[in-house]
């Protein structure tokens, strides 16, 4: 019943935010009449999205309209767009380079995931993972942004359990340590067979305008057409690549240093 309640609530809330959206302002007594709900419980809906600056009201039972923290809510989102609007045409290129599926990669909550995609014009082609969340620990998205995490954040991180996927998932949070710090000096991390077999990848750090790894780019094939001794020359042409998405988005390679 709780957990119902609060679904519902929340549902209200949304409802709330797309009138003042479609309406500019609106009273208690207008959003109430519209969401079939006492006038009571409106103000409190208005109330709470005040808290988080999504409301603003005009003083006690004055109009309402949508506050700043929307735009604070709509700039992250612009971030996130931006970050495949400026990454698609450079994936595209990179593709058809290397004629493998390259992957642009963000981390949420633990996981790494899939911001965009694009396709390499191989014959076989691998599943459309955007949307998707991967582990970090066995995938070269994961690896690579793991790399660059803070010291604490990371440790943190290696100690919690880690699910194997392969005979060649690697679990042992000293090996991975070691690869995290290969992975920051040589510029980028692989991962071969640990996350399905017969799949190989390599992935490279994407900078913001401060120089902060904001995501990860990949390319990913079958082992028999991206062997491991493929993987290095595939990380040079990812590097120029990402060098050019991070560019996009305004970082300058001074920034690193």
């Amino acid at each position: 019943m709780v957990e119902n309640g609060t679904v519902q609530s929340v549902e209200r809330a949304a409802q709330v935010m797309e009138i003042l959206a479609r309406e500019g302002t609106a009273g208690v007594g207008e959003i109430a009449r519209e969401l079939g709900v006492h006038g009571s419980t409106a103000s409190r809906l208005l109330t709470a999205l005040e808290a988080y600056d999504l409301v603003e009201r005009d003083g006690d039972g004055g109009r309402s309209r949508l506050g700043v923290g929307v735009l604070r809510l709509a700039a992250a989102a612009r971030n996130g767009m931006d970050l495949t609007v400026q990454a698609g045409p450079v994936c595209e290129a990179l593709a058809e380079e290397l004629g493998e599926t390259v992957n642009v990669a963000v981390l949420r909550n633990g996981a790494a995931v899939n911001v965009h995609q694009a396709q390499g014009g191989r014959t076989v082609a691998l599943h459309n993972w955007v949307g998707y969340r991967t582990v970090l620990h066995a995938t070269s998205s994961g690896k690579m942004l793991m790399a660059h995490l803070p010291a604490a954040t990371l440790e943190a991180a290696l100690e919690a359990p880690r699910e194997s996927f392969t005979a060649a998932t690697i679990t042992s949070a000293e090996i991975l340590r070691q690869q995290f710090a290969e992975a920051r000096e040589r510029g980028w991390a692989e991962a071969v067979e640990e996350f399905e077999e017969g799949l190989n990848a390599a992935a490279v750090p994407i900078r913001g305008p401060e120089g902060e790894v904001i995501a990860a780019v990949s390319v990913a094939g079958p082992a028999y057409r991206l062997a491991p001794e493929d993987l290095p020359r595939a990380a040079e042409v990812l590097l120029r690549g990402a060098a050019q998405i991070s560019r996009r988005l305004g970082h300058r390679a001074e920034a690193d240093g």
